[in-house]
């Protein structure tokens, strides 16, 4: 397999192509969004990796940036050091990019050299991170002084404590206290600044039933980066024939047995579309004494308000109630069952941002 074949196989996860072309002895730079304001076009963490022949993966928002940033990758090649680069976009350059008005960003580009076997472990160890099932956290030195080369390093502190990179544990314990364990933050220490990233969150939706909306939903969730299992007591729909592409397929003895063995936690995004009232009433009894982050329940307010009455007489409340998101889905006047997934998924989407809801969640339901 050449380089170029490997690269594009793997454009699907950055850290792992670091990792592979480490592991090959090639050397590249790597361009990290650390900072935003006004309409800047990607979020703070976004990546982009540069080779020496100015290919790349990943994106910083295209257009212009890009090309001002691959400029600046081989400076970066030539010494070896990591720089912090302002770069403002103005209206102009904005709306080359698709963007209604300019904003700024702040770029860190670095070096990771092939040659030092520190960078290979440690874009090895983030790399493996997804699938450990578990929280780590990079943490990123960034320059003293803008445009001017330095050398920086990073740090990954692992779920169990273990700190791979040349940062020291009074450090980072340090830096960790100040940040949140949520979106990407700078955080100042001893003045220096550090990017904190929070890698190996585990969102994963589980879909209870296995019908037509289901089928259209988990692919869709799958691809927006949720770890995705589907959960049905009929065999001939919960198959991998139906459902290529989610990570898990779970066979049930029955939907009173949905939760069992289930690692549900904040993380975790219930989705209930099952093939009957009963059996979304059976899950959603369960689902309302977990942690879940969210439960999402499809069908009518009719449906809703008739499975929140029994319920309410087996002693739950209407607090437990208001964790619910039913009628599932964003309120676009879905109808088909890929409209309904298209709706599902962007309410996930807004409860993964932790984005309040501009209205009472409504959807379209079967």
């Amino acid at each position: 397999m050449t380089g170029e074949e490997k690269f594009a196989l793997n454009y699907g996860n950055l850290f792992h192509l670091i990792a592979n072309l480490l592991a090959d002895g090639e050397s590249l730079v790597l361009a990290t969004i650390v900072s935003r304001s006004g309409s800047a076009p990607r979020a703070v963490g976004s990546r982009m990796a540069v080779r020496r022949d100015s290919s790349i993966v990943g994106t910083i928002g295209g257009g212009i940036l890009e090309a001002r940033v691959r400029e600046l990758a081989k400076e970066v090649f030539g010494h070896g050091q990591a720089v912090l680069k302002k770069y403002v976009l103005n209206a102009r350059d904005a709306s080359r990019m698709g963007m209604v008005c300019g904003g700024a960003v702040q770029i860190l580009v670095q070096f990771l050299d092939a040659a030092e076997p520190n960078h290979l472990e440690l874009y090895r160890n983030i790399a493996a991170t997804p699938e450990a099932r578990k929280r780590s956290r990079l943490i990123t030195e960034l320059p003293s002084g803008c445009d001017i080369p330095e050398s920086v390093g990073q740090s990954l502190l692992k779920s169990e404590g273990m700190i791979i990179g040349h940062l020291d544990q009074q450090t980072i314990q340090a830096l960790t206290a100040q940040a949140a364990a949520g979106k990407p933050e700078l955080v100042s220490f001893q003045g220096r600044q550090y990017l904190i990233e929070s890698l190996g969150r585990e969102d994963t939706v589980y879909i209870f039933g296995a019908g037509h909306v289901s089928q259209q939903l988990a692919p869709l969730a799958k691809k927006v980066g949720f770890r995705t299992v589907v959960l049905d007591d009929r065999q001939e729909f919960a198959n991998r024939e139906r459902f290529p592409e989610v990570d898990e397929v779970i066979v049930l003895d029955s939907f009173q047995s949905a939760l069992d063995g289930l690692e549900i936690n904040r993380d975790s995004y219930l989705v209930l579309v099952t093939r009957g009232h009963t059996h979304d009433q059976t899950v959603l009894r369960r689902a309302l004494l977990t942690e879940a982050g969210y439960i999402g329940m499809i069908g009518s307010r009719r449906k809703r308000d008739a499975i929140y009455e029994s319920l309410e007489r087996e002693g739950f409340s209407r607090t437990d109630f208001g964790r619910v998101y039913s009628p599932i889905g964003l309120a676009i006047e879905a109808e088909t069952p890929e409209e309904i997934a298209v709706s599902i998924v962007a309410e996930l989407i807004q409860a993964r941002a932790a984005i309040p809801p501009k209205t009472t969640p409504e959807a379209a339901c079967p």
